[in-house]
């Protein structure tokens, strides 16, 4: 910044550094700032001098951390000054200060055009830059064909083509559905044939952002991308400022080969075999060396090469190759180099020809376990994990287990996790001893020791004995599950268990484990000395720290003490209630499904198996297997997965669903009945991952991935609820369940004699994940699903598929994802229809994706609350409205109602006692966290009246959550399904006389 000559704002600042304390300092920002008010009252006296001097100072309190909520309409004019020092002011401080949404910039956006149009190439480059740093949908409707010329304009100079490049490419990426890039290929196929290398650069930048959007459209790109890299491996033309120790720029050369991964394959033989020379000089030019700067540049490009040759799937020859440079990087000195080397070795992993050639370094890696840094055995233990098979796995547990004890309590739950996993995965291939006096016990059959089992057990009771604070239930929870499906392990597992707990000092998780196993099986051991029912009995009663459990503090343990003296009373039914456990279903272990849901994404996959992985479906069918005739069930409920869909994502608890050779099954103690809520246990928390940036959509949009009708007038045509003509008619009322689902998160959509639709939903801040539970309850198919989201333009919302068939009593879980664009009241639309025998049914039901689910209750004290009540003056931001035909309820219930919809009152802050004040968070992609808040006045004369004043930073907002708010308070409390009017431009004020009076003090403060 030029600050030269501006002797008041160099005062100002030197007065702040000179400030003892904060106290001091805000004193004298609150001066600065009352003097700047006073000044910009009276604009019309302000030189251009004075203002900019002012705009600088306002620019400093900001960067100093302190609100400045006014003056942005004398930063906004200072961009359609003349001169250049008024218009840098102008440019720097309203990007600084003013974010995409607000209302000044649309003052500006003429200005701006202008300036980029125009011959001055100053003035165009600051205008780029702001718009790049601002990026916002109005900019970019009205300024990206703009600057789209400037890029491929043959007469611009190169720092603003190069400006223009990376303009646009924020642009595109903020709003993708604005920037027309439609034959574009071409275009970037010239811009890649450029000479000077910042343009190329910066060109290279956008490239990226359109291949990873559609790499099917850039395919002439290709070929140029490697003569680029061949380019750059020549040393071919490149200036000396963008060589950077020696490497011709390093950036560029990470740009091009990130670019090429987004194409799955190269068919051109000449052109692979050049790429594959590039990368061959890259692998046998990169070497450490002392200077930092220099490795660091030398090794970004290396590691974007070796992600490339994994990519293409390399010959054989050159993978080793990286294998072994990856190697020696895991031997040196330098700790980035050593993270870096073990990071991408676990990357190497995926590929299944050289996982040999990393068993070789298997030494230094296990070395690299004891390493001071701990990042870097994270990725020792990651890369041990990944790389453990027959071969090694015996070596590779038992050295986590010695490292267990010593291994850092950050470490150890993952460490005892993956130990777990690798003991059962492998367990037929170790060979483990164990202990002599064992396997010469003469009461027992020494065959059964043999058992590869043994060796599991052996290990997880060690793990939990070394590291019981860090095994996690799961774990524990899998030793009862293994030793319960098998009969041969169940002495051994007991005699193990009768040790370990004969110790004096023993971790609850080993008495937990102990406890249930002799619980079960010590009848096996009741020929060994020390083992009768009263000293088992005897000696876990030692271990547990009480004896009256009736009365202990501990819930949990009253609780079950409880039931267990009223099991006590049961007679001749206690013995089939204390019968021996029956064998868990067969199912994989939870403990790699944790595993895979914990573990650190060490490996980034290629652009192209990212995108398969995200075209795979999550739907998962639920089977009813009870027999109809009564008999008891041999597996009450398996989970069945639909054969074209994969990465399921399913609880691990013991109700949870787990897979092994494709079936998934799930235990339920009690079937429910035929007409029960089929929804029961299955409604398990969900985890919210966010999706890729949203993208406006038509009025009424098909989700992605959804089956259904394919004709967008079709998909429009919404029969009211209630109005549907089925011969079925629905069990409840459809408008009561959507509105009960409006307050809570999980419940019933809809039911019928045939089907019954749940939902269970999990909201984070403009983010939603929503599960629809389609449950048959019935002994036959249901054939001909189909499910089609019809969602508003403000929702951007993605289905999995939905198989075409429910099996008989079965159910379906169907993930829904839902990202909020901007606020709106309507309501997206399930059309869902199947057929049961003859009969077709065809349902169009609301979904519960409302404006208040968006909302996040925050409580304002009066410190924050006022300052943004004031600076919110007026239409359309403020909006006051007398409502009549309100429900009268008193003030409790009126809190009470806007608690349930995530309005939090606050008290205090209205001094009469017949007004309310509340406020909330609302959370959209496009305005991000906005405080909305409310004032209502009520008239104790009249409880069917009430004045109501809303106020937001964003206008729609403000008219949506008015709206909202009344819906809620007049006599019938609906959510509506129906597009909302678009708000009005300004919202006239509306007295009443009627309403009582705030007094003289809330007028001065909230008005």
């Amino acid at each position: 910044m030029a600050l030269s000559g501006m002797r008041g704002l160099s005062v100002f600042i030197s007065d702040i550094r000179n400030c003892q304390n904060k106290e001091q300092e805000r004193l004298r920002v609150d001066k600065e700032l009352g003097n700047i008010r006073t000044r910009f009252k009276n604009e019309k006296g302000l030189t251009p001098y004075e203002k900019k001097k002012y705009v600088w100072k306002m620019l400093y309190i900001y960067m100093l951390g302190y609100d400045v909520d006014f003056g942005h309409m004398e930063a906004v004019s200072l961009i359609s000054a003349p001169k250049y020092p008024e218009k840098q002011v102008g440019y720097i401080v309203t990007s600084s200060l003013l974010n995409e949404n607000h209302d000044f910039l649309r003052l500006a956006i003429n200005t701006v055009r202008n300036d980029i149009i125009g011959r001055n190439e100053t003035f165009q480059c600051l205008a780029l830059t702001m718009v790049g740093n601002i990026g916002g949908r109005e900019f970019a409707e009205s300024l990206s064909p703009d600057v789209q010329k400037l890029l491929i304009s043959s007469s611009c100079r190169p720092l603003v083509r190069k400006k223009a490049a990376l303009c646009l490419l924020r642009l595109f990426r903020k709003n993708p559905d604005v920037v027309n890039v439609d034959g574009w290929s071409d275009r970037m196929s010239q811009l890649l044939d450029e000479r000077d290398v910042g343009v190329l650069t910066s060109s290279m930048s956008l490239l990226v952002a359109l291949v990873a959007n559609n790499h099917d459209a850039y395919w002439s790109c290709l070929p140029k991308c490697v003569k680029v890299l061949e380019r750059m491996a020549r040393n071919q033309d490149i200036p000396q400022e963008y060589t950077y120790y020696g490497i011709p720029s390093p950036w560029l050369q990470v740009k091009t080969m990130r670019v090429i991964q987004y194409f799955p394959t190269i068919e051109d033989p000449s052109t692979r075999r050049a790429l594959f020379e590039v990368l061959q000089r890259i692998l046998m030019g990169t070497d450490v060396v002392k200077n930092v700067n220099k490795n660091n540049a030398s090794h970004a490009v290396l590691f974007e090469a070796l992600a490339l040759v994994m990519h293409l799937d390399a010959e054989k020859e050159m993978m080793s190759q990286c294998v072994a440079l990856l190697g020696k990087f895991v031997a040196v000195r330098e700790p980035n180099i050593r993270y870096l080397g073990l990071e991408n070795m676990t990357r190497m992993l995926m590929v299944t020809d050289v996982q040999d050639i990393i068993k070789r370094h298997q030494a230094q890696i296990i070395t690299s376990l004891k390493d001071p840094d701990i990042s870097i055995r994270r990725r020792a233990l990651d890369l041990l994990y990944g790389m453990c098979d027959v071969s090694n796995a015996k070596d590779i547990v038992e050295e986590l287990l010695q490292y267990l004890s010593s291994a850092d309590f950050a470490m150890r739950e993952e460490l005892s996790l993956k130990a777990a996993i690798l003991a059962e995965k492998f367990a037929p291939d170790l060979s483990w001893q164990v202990e002599s006096h064992l396997m010469h016990t003469k009461s027992f059959n020494v065959g059964w020791f043999n058992c590869v089992n043994n060796r599991y057990v052996d290990v997880i009771l060690q793990l939990i004995d070394k590291a019981g604070d860090f095994v996690s239930d799961d774990i524990w929870f899998r030793v009862v599950q293994f030793v319960t499906n098998n009969e041969d392990l169940q002495p051994y597992a007991a005699v193990k268990a009768r040790e370990y707990i004969d110790k004096p000092a023993i971790h609850e998780t080993m008495v937990k484990v102990s406890a249930y196993i002799l619980g079960e099986y010590s009848h096996l051991l009741a020929r060994r000395p020390g083992c009768s029912p009263k000293e088992i009995f005897s000696i876990i009663h030692e271990k547990l720290p009480t004896v009256s459990y009736e009365s202990s503090i501990d819930a949990e343990i009253q609780q079950r003490a409880v039931e267990y003296f009223a099991l006590s009373r049961k007679g001749a039914a206690l013995m089939d209630i204390m019968a021996e456990m029956p064998k868990f279903p067969e199912r994989q272990s939870a403990l790699i499904k944790k595993a895979e849901d914990t573990e650190a994404d060490t490996a980034e996959h290629s652009a192209t198996k990212l995108r398969a992985q995200q075209q795979n479906s999550n739907a998962l069918v639920v089977t009813d297997q009870r027999p109809t005739n009564g008999t008891p069930p041999v597996s009450q409920l398996g989970l069945v997965k639909v054969p074209s869909m994969s990465n399921v994502d399913h609880s691990s608890g013991d109700q949870g669903a787990t897979q092994a050779n494709g079936i998934l099954t799930i235990v339920d103690p009690q079937p429910p009945e035929p007409s029960a809520d089929l929804l029961g246990d299955l409604l398990s928390p969900l985890a919210i991952e966010g999706p890729p940036g949203a993208t406006a959509q038509a009025d009424y949009n098909l989700a992605p991935g959804a089956k259904g009708v394919s004709n967008a007038e079709e998909a429009l045509a919404i029969a009211p609820v209630g109005q549907q003509t089925n011969t079925v008619q629905p069990i409840g009322d459809i408008a009561e369940r959507f509105n009960a689902l409006c307050l809570k998160d999980s419940g019933v959509l809809y039911e019928d004699p045939y089907i019954q639709i749940g939902i269970k939903a999990e909201w984070r801040a403009h983010h939603g994940r929503l599960v629809l539970f389609l449950g048959n309850k019935n002994t036959a198919p249901l054939v001909s699903v189909q499910a089609l989201i019809l969602s508003p333009s403000h929702l951007k919302m993605e289905l999995s598929l939905v198989p075409e068939t429910i099996p008989p009593r079965a159910q379906v879980q169907c993930p829904l994802e839902v990202i909020n664009l901007r606020p709106s009241r309507e309501a997206a639309v399930l059309d869902f229809s199947y057929k049961f025998g003859t009969q077709m049914i065809d349902v169009k039901l609301r979904l519960p994706a409302v404006l208040n689910k968006f909302f996040q209750a925050i409580t304002v004290s009066a410190e924050e609350f006022f300052p943004q009540w004031r600076s919110l003056s007026g239409p359309p931001l403020k909006l006051q409205e007398v409502v009549r035909g309100v429900r009268p309820i008193s003030l409790v219930e009126m809190a009470n109602l806007f608690n349930s919809f995530r309005l939090i009152v606050c008290p205090g802050l209205d001094p009469n006692a017949n007004n309310l004040v509340a406020s909330t968070t609302f959370y959209s992609e496009s305005t991000r966290a906005m405080l909305c808040l409310i004032r209502v006045e009520t008239d104790p004369a009249d409880r069917t009246q009430l004045r109501m004043t809303v106020a937001s930073g964003d206008p729609t907002l403000s008219y949506e959550f008015k709206e909202f708010v009344k819906e809620q308070l007049v006599s019938i409390p609906t959510i509506s399904g129906a597009p909302s009017p678009a708000p009005p431009q300004t919202q006239p004020t509306i007295a009443s006389t009627s309403l009582s009076d705030p007094g003289a003090m809330l007028a001065g403060l909230l008005h």
